[in-house]
């Protein structure tokens, strides 16, 4: 029996990539597709929101020297191209999926408007957010944060590559301690970087509870919607 009924999943641009630097593995995809499928056939309501890294990374050195909202407006059309692809990978699996971009493109995405994203969850579709907040200077933390909010998610799911918050960089320091559970404050006050610190805030502003978990642990997607423990608890 799942514990949530809605949640909000954040994934990484990097988590597309698979073992390659950059761009999209497909084999990947159709592995976090399925595990997505598999936790909505459950019941849960899923709204999904991805980075945009594993494309903008490729061009991240030219953008250096661009203009900060130009650089951030194409990080956040990376962020279509990875939604488009977890949506085909899905919809072949026959799971009925919406990409809402905050940046409006009519062939290839729904415009987001809450309503009509919460009447999608409602009807078992899952829903991929894409484009950021469609505003430069917020990271897609920070919109899948808002995103959250707007739909009345239960809980944000943080998918990266560490089982949990650690005191410090676990793949650098082995002496890395891991917290089973942390409060917003700690993580404001430590620095710990596990998400941008404007989430966090918004977080603990509304008391939005937040699981980091290990996304290479097959079946945690699924295991962190049942209620079992996973990862860290921020709270």
């Amino acid at each position: 029996m799942p514990k949530y009924e809605r949640i909000l999943l954040k994934l990484s641009g990097e988590a597309m990539a698979g073992p390659q630097a950059f761009g999209i593995d497909a084999e990947r995809v159709r592995g976090l597709a399925g595990e997505i499928a598999a936790v909505s056939r459950e019941g849960v309501q899923m709204g999904v929101v991805v980075g945009g890294g594993n494309i903008f990374r490729g061009i991240a050195l030219a953008a250096r020297n661009m203009d900060r909202v130009t650089g951030d407006h194409m990080g956040m059309l990376a962020t279509v191209i990875n939604s488009l692809a977890l949506q085909d990978a899905l919809e072949q699996m026959g799971h009925h999926t919406r990409v809402m971009s905050a940046i409006q493109m009519h062939q290839v995405a729904e415009p987001y408007i809450r309503r009509r994203a919460i009447r999608h969850l409602e009807k078992g579709r899952i829903v991929i957010f894409a484009a950021g907040t469609s505003n430069p200077y917020f990271s897609t933390d920070t919109a899948a944060t808002l995103r959250a909010l707007e739909i009345k998610a239960e809980i944000i799911a943080k998918a990266t590559r560490v089982d949990g918050v650690y005191d410090k960089d676990p793949l650098k320091f082995p002496d890395a301690v891991r917290y089973p559970e942390i409060s917003y404050l700690e993580v404001l006050s430590r620095g710990l970087g596990v998400m941008d610190m404007t989430a966090i805030a918004m977080c603990r502003d509304n008391r939005l509870p937040v699981i980091v978990f290990n996304l290479n642990t097959t079946g945690n997607i699924m295991r962190m919607s049942m209620g079992e423990t996973v990862g860290t608890l921020i709270h």
